[in-house]
């Protein structure tokens, strides 16, 4: 090189590649959360009373990044609410999936395993505890 700074047209042409190559690596890859082994959703504190999770559906908590559902009466669940695909939080749950707005993936509520969708990998299990009427991360 002769020591002159890079062209405008260089730089903007190598961070668009750069970009395009981050986006292009699957969840779990790097630094991403273990499938197996997912951290647990708050540390103890209180996610959701068990009324407000209806029979056959579920509740995206926004904030948490937590969805917990309830697949059959009194068997409450809870998955990341982070889409494996490109890592927008899911938006809704309804007639029996977890759904993501951004690209259409959707997750079975019983298991957080892929029903449809360009998702990869399920949505990994939060560990939960359910005490009473209200439902605790682990």
């Amino acid at each position: 090189m002769t020591g002159r700074p890079p062209r405008r047209r260089t730089v903007l042409a190598t961070g668009a590649a750069a970009a395009l190559l981050a986006g292009c690596s699957k969840y779990g890859e790097g630094g991403g959360v273990a499938q197996e082994e997912a951290p647990p959703a708050s540390g103890g504190k209180e996610l959701v009373r068990t009324a407000d999770v209806p029979v056959g559906g579920g509740r995206v908590l926004k904030k948490e990044k937590v969805v917990v559902t309830q697949p059959r009466k009194g068997d409450f669940k809870a998955f990341s609410a982070v889409c494996t695909h490109e890592g927008c939080v899911v938006a809704e749950v309804k007639d029996g999936t977890i759904d993501c707005a951004c690209h259409g993936s959707r997750f079975r509520i019983a298991d957080g395993s892929v029903a449809g969708g360009p998702a990869p990998e399920p949505l990994p299990a939060r560990r939960i505890a359910v005490e009473g009427d209200t439902i605790r991360s682990a």
